[in-house]
């Protein structure tokens, strides 16, 4: 059988997807419809609120993580400074005490 120009438009005849497309109506009655599309429909708007509520709590969290890796970092950083001067100062008591020392053998 040969394919056409329509059919491969178109579709076959026992293909109903182009039809489900254009046409999204059920066959059941509006009332058996209408509370499920509803239900699904809350159901859609709670699945975003969730997600939305959980977005914000991790933003808060990140930006908590971040406040306190930055106050960890500073603290670091003032003890390297605080242990940079004492090395500094017991460099210079040692340098002292050798110098007392040579002049004492001496």
């Amino acid at each position: 059988m040969a394919v056409t120009g329509d059919e491969t438009e178109t579709g076959t005849p026992g293909d109903l997807t182009g039809c489900q497309l254009r046409n999204p109506t059920s066959s059941l009655p509006q009332g058996v419809a209408g509370p499920s599309a509803h239900s699904s429909q809350k159901l859609i708007e709670d699945a975003l609120q969730k997600r939305e509520l959980r977005l914000m709590k991790n933003r808060e969290a990140a930006r908590e993580c971040r406040r306190k890796k930055k106050e960890y970092v500073r603290c670091l950083e003032n003890r390297v400074a605080m242990l940079e001067n004492q090395n500094k100062t017991l460099i210079e008591e040692l340098r002292a005490l050798k110098d007392i020392y040579r002049h004492k053998v001496e």
